[in-house]
C-alpha cells in the first residue's frame, strides 16, 4: 500500500487498541490483504460512536482507510458476522495469539494463508467441546503449537525439524537430539539447545500432536523458538495464562 491510497471494505480483525487523545483509539489491526496495519478510529470513545462497539477483538469486520503514513485513518467499519467469539480460557488464548501477531509481523506484510489460518484457528478455540480440563487443556495446546508453527513459518522464521543439521539425515524417531534456532536438530552429545526426541521433532513436521510427550517436548520447542525470535521482551499474555490456567503456552 502506497501513497494515501484509500482501502475499502478489507476484511480484518482488532488485534489491541489504545487510548488516542480525548475521544479516539488507535487499533492494531490484521487485515487479509495488506497485513498489520495501525488504524486511528476518530471520536470512538464517544457514547454515541458507531465505531465504539466495534473496536474489540475477535470480531471480523470490513475496515475501510486511508492515509500516508503509517498511523493510517480509519474511515468505515462494518460488522461481519459469521464467528462466534471465544470465551473462558480459549478468550485468554485468542489474546496470546493476538498479542504473537503483534509482535513478530511487520507492518505492510500481507499474509493471506495466515491471516486464513488465524479465523480457522479462532472459529476452532470457540468451538472447544472437551468433557474434562485435561481434554480441553490438550485441545488448546494442539491448536496453539500448531499456530506458532505456521506463524514462525510465514513471516520467515520457519524450522526444518526431519532432518539433520549437520548431516542432512532424516531424524531417528528414537534417536535424542537438541534444537538450536539459528542451525536446527543436532544429535545431543553435549551440545548446547533446546533437548527434544526425533519422534516428537518427526511428529512437529508432520502436524501431529496427539501423543502427550510430543506435546510437552513441542511447547518447551516453540517456546525457544518464539523466545529467539522475539528477543529479551516476555510475551504478557504467556505469563497470564501460566497464572490463570493450566494452559503454560
Amino acid at each position: 500500500m502506497s501513497g494515501d491510497a484509500r482501502i475499502n471494505n478489507e476484511p480484518g480483525f482488532i488485534l489491541h487498541t489504545y487510548p488516542f487523545k480525548e475521544t479516539s483509539v488507535v487499533a492494531e489491526v490484521f487485515t487479509r490483504g495488506h497485513g498489520r496495519v495501525s488504524l486511528i478510529a476518530r471520536g470512538a470513545r464517544r457514547p454515541a460512536s458507531a465505531l465504539r462497539g466495534l473496536m474489540q477483538p475477535f470480531t471480523p469486520l470490513s475496515l475501510s482507510w486511508f492515509g500516508k503514513s503509517d498511523l493510517k485513518t480509519l474511515h468505515g467499519a462494518e460488522w461481519l458476522g459469521g464467528l462466534t467469539p471465544p470465551q473462558g480460557r480459549a478468550l485468554m488464548c485468542g489474546f496470546y495469539l493476538n498479542e504473537l501477531l503483534l509482535r513478530l509481523m511487520a507492518r505492510g506484510d500481507a499474509h493471506e494463508l495466515l491471516y486464513d489460518r488465524y479465523v480457522a484457528t479462532l472459529d476452532l478455540l470457540a468451538g472447544e467441546t472437551g468433557a474434562t480440563d485435561f481434554e480441553r487443556a490438550t485441545y488448546f495446546e494442539r491448536i496453539l503449537r500448531r499456530f506458532e508453527k505456521n506463524l514462525l513459518s510465514e513471516i520467515g522464521y520457519g524450522a526444518t525439524f526431519d532432518i539433520e543439521a549437520d548431516s542432512g539425515a532424516p531424524i531417528d524417531p528414537a534417536g535424542r537430539y537438541v534444537f538450536q534456532p539459528e542451525r536446527g536438530a543436532l544429535r545431543a552429545i553435549g551440545q548446547p539447545g533446546c533437548p527434544v526426541s526425533g519422534q516428537t521433532l518427526i511428529d512437529l513436521a508432520a502436524d501431529r500432536f496427539e501423543m502427550a510427550a510430543t506435546l510437552a517436548e513441542a511447547k518447551a520447542l516453540m517456546r525457544s523458538l518464539i523466545n529467539h525470535t522475539l528477543g529479551a521482551k516476555p510475551l504478557y499474555t504467556r505469563q497470564l495464562l501460566r497464572e490463570l490456567t493450566e494452559l503454560n503456552p
